[in-house]
C-alpha cells in the first residue's frame, strides 16, 4: 500500500474532523466523512463550491472567507472560531484552521480541518451563566447585608430624633436647660446620621468631593499629635515620615475622616495597649508616583477567614454594638474616589498594617489666606430657589429668610427659567440632581447669559455627573444649615459683585 493510500484511509477514517482540501481559489477538492457528518453534504453535491457556502452570511458580507485564504499565504496558517452553516441551515461553532500547501514555491492549494465545538461552547456559556448566577446572589446578598445595617442603624437614630422632638412637642413648657438637653440629643443625632451618610456615600464613590493639594507628611504630622491625645495613654503613637516629598491632592475632610477611623480601629484592637505607627513612603500606583501611609498597630489581628471580608459594608471584626462595619469600606472608597487603593494585612496576635496609597502631585498647595470677613447680605437679597424635593425647598426657604433673603421657589429647571424670564435675582440656589433639567444644567445655561445671576448648587449625591462637572461652580454640600448657607452665600456674593441691573442692587437704588 502507497503512502498517499494510507493518508487517504486514515483521513476518510476520521469522523470528529471535517478534513478536505481547497483549491487555491477556494473551491473544495477532497471531502471526507467527518465533513458530511456534521456539515450535511455528501462529496458529490460539495466538491467544486467555493468553501465560502459554509459561512453565515454576515460573514460572507464582511469578505471573511478570502480574507481567511489570505492570511494562510501571508502568515503561514489561519486559525479562528466561529459560527458555521449546515446545508438544513442550522448553525454549528467551530475551530477552523487553513493551511497553505506549496509545491516548489507555488500555491497549489489549501488543507482545511474544522472541527465542530458546539458541545464545548454550551458548555462554556452554561458556566458562564452559573457564575453570573452565583455572583448576582452574592450581590443580592451584600445588598442585603448593606440594607439591614442601614435600616438598623438608621432606626436608632431616628428613635431618637422622633422620641426628643415628640417630647419637646408634647411639652411646650418645658424649663430651658431640659429644652436644651432634648435638642442637644437631636442635634447631635442627627450629626452622627450626617457621618453615617456620608461613609455610604464615600463607600458607593457617589460623595461629591473637594479635591485639594495638601502636604501630607506636615497633615500627618498635626493629626499624630491629635491622636496621641485622643487615645489612651497606654497607647504609644509613632511618627514615620520617609516620603520625599508627600504633595498628594484629595478631599481633606475625607482623608482625615479616613484616618481617623483607622486610628479608632488600632484602638480598639489594643484595648490593653500597644503601639501606633503612622509612616509614609514613595511607592507606586498604576505605574505612577504615589504616596503610601501605613497604620500599623500591635493590637489582636484579625483572623485570616474574616481579613477578605473586612472592606465589605456592615461586615466587622468588633463585638455587636461596638462598630458599624463601615469605617474600613470608608478607607476603601475614599482610596478608590483618590485615584488610589486600600489594602490590609494582618496576622492574629501580631496586629494589623492598614495601607492607603493615593497618587503623588506635582502640582503646589495653595497659599493659606485668611478667611474673607463675613459680611451680612443687603435686605431684600433675592435668591430664586430650586428643588425638587418639597420638606428640602420648604426648609430652605426657611432658612433662607431667616437670613433675610427675598425668597421665590420653583421646584425644577423648566421653571426657574422661565421665572428669570420674568424678573431678577441675586443667586439662584438650585439642587444638583432633578428630574428634567439638572442643577448643572441651569447652571450652564445661565453662565451663557449676560447679566445672569450667579448659580449656588446644593449637592450632597451625585450619581450622573463627575464631580469636576459639578464643581465648575460654587457648590454647598448637604445636609447644611443657616450658619453654611448664609456663609456661602455671602462669599458668593463677595466673590461676584451684584451687577447693576441685578435684583437686589437695583431696588436699593
Amino acid at each position: 500500500m502507497s503512502e498517499e493510500q494510507r493518508l487517504r484511509l486514515l483521513v476518510n477514517a476520521i469522523t470528529d474532523y471535517a478534513i478536505y482540501m481547497l483549491d487555491p481559489q477556494g473551491r473544495i477538492a477532497t471531502w471526507n466523512p467527518g465533513a458530511e457528518r456534521f456539515k450535511g453534504y455528501r462529496a458529490d453535491e460539495i466538491i467544486g463550491e467555493h468553501f465560502s457556502r459554509f459561512f453565515t452570511e454576515e460573514d460572507k458580507a464582511s469578505g471573511l472567507p478570502d480574507r481567511a485564504l489570505q492570511t494562510a499565504v501571508a502568515e503561514g496558517r489561519f486559525e479562528s472560531e466561529g459560527w458555521r452553516v449546515r446545508k438544513d441551515g442550522s448553525r454549528f461553532w467551530v475551530n477552523a484552521v487553513i493551511d497553505p500547501i506549496f509545491d516548489s514555491g507555488e500555491l497549489i492549494g489549501f488543507a482545511k480541518i474544522t472541527r465542530d465545538i458546539s458541545e464545548k461552547r454550551r458548555a462554556q456559556e452554561e458556566l458562564e451563566a452559573a457564575r453570573e448566577a452565583l455572583h448576582q446572589a452574592q450581590k443580592l446578598q451584600a445588598l442585603g447585608e448593606l440594607t439591614g445595617g442601614v435600616a438598623h442603624d438608621f432606626n436608632n437614630l431616628l428613635t431618637v430624633i422622633a422620641g426628643a422632638s415628640d417630647f419637646l412637642q408634647q411639652n411646650p413648657h418645658l424649663d430651658d436647660e431640659r429644652r436644651r438637653k432634648y435638642l442637644e440629643a437631636i442635634s447631635d443625632t442627627a450629626n452622627r446620621a450626617t457621618e453615617l451618610t456620608s461613609h455610604l456615600l464615600a463607600f458607593g464613590r457617589r460623595q461629591p468631593i473637594r479635591p485639594t493639594v495638601i502636604d501630607l507628611n506636615a497633615r500627618l504630622d498635626a493629626f499624630a499629635e491629635l491622636t496621641a491625645r485622643m487615645l489612651t495613654s497606654k497607647i504609644k503613637v509613632q511618627l514615620e515620615l520617609n516620603a520625599r516629598s508627600a504633595l498628594i491632592e484629595v478631599d481633606p475632610v475625607q482623608l482625615e475622616t479616613a484616618l481617623l477611623n483607622a486610628a479608632i480601629n488600632a484602638r480598639d484592637a489594643m484595648p490593653a495597649g500597644g503601639r501606633l505607627l503612622i509612616r509614609t513612603d514613595d511607592c507606586e500606583h498604576d505605574g505612577r508616583p504615589a504616596i503610601c501611609i501605613a497604620i500599623e498597630d500591635s493590637g489582636m489581628g484579625i483572623p485570616a477567614e474574616k481579613l477578605q471580608r473586612v472592606f465589605e459594608p456592615f461586615f466587622t471584626t468588633k463585638d455587636v454594638g461596638k462598630g458599624t462595619g463601615l469605617g474600613l469600606s470608608q478607607i476603601h472608597g475614599f482610596a478608590a474616589q483618590a485615584g488610589g487603593a486600600a489594602s490590609i494585612e494582618s496576622e492574629e496576635g501580631k496586629g494589623t498594617t492598614l495601607h492607603i496609597v493615593l497618587p503623588a502631585t506635582e502640582k503646589k498647595p495653595e497659599p493659606v489666606t485668611a478667611d474673607a470677613p463675613q459680611s451680612e447680605l443687603p435686605p431684600g437679597f433675592a435668591v430664586l430657589l430650586v428643588e425638587d424635593n418639597d420638606q428640602v425647598r420648604q426648609f430652605a426657604a426657611t432658612l433662607l429668610r431667616d437670613l433675610g433673603c427675598e425668597v421665590t421657589e420653583v421646584s425644577d429647571g423648566k421653571a426657574a427659567l422661565d421665572r428669570l424670564e420674568e424678573r431678577d435675582f441675586d443667586v439662584v440656589f438650585s439642587d444638583v440632581v432633578m428630574p428634567g433639567i439638572s442643577g448643572v444644567e441651569l447652571a450652564r445655561q445661565l453662565a451663557e447669559r449676560d447679566h445672569a445671576p450667579p448659580v449656588l448648587l446644593a449637592s450632597g449625591y451625585n450619581d450622573k455627573y463627575p464631580v469636576d462637572g459639578v464643581h465648575d461652580f460654587p457648590v454647598i454640600r448637604k445636609p447644611y444649615d443657616a450658619r453654611s448657607l448664609g456663609h456661602a452665600m455671602t462669599q458668593l456674593r463677595q466673590e461676584r459683585p451684584l451687577a447693576s441691573g441685578s435684583g437686589a442692587e437695583q431696588r436699593r437704588r
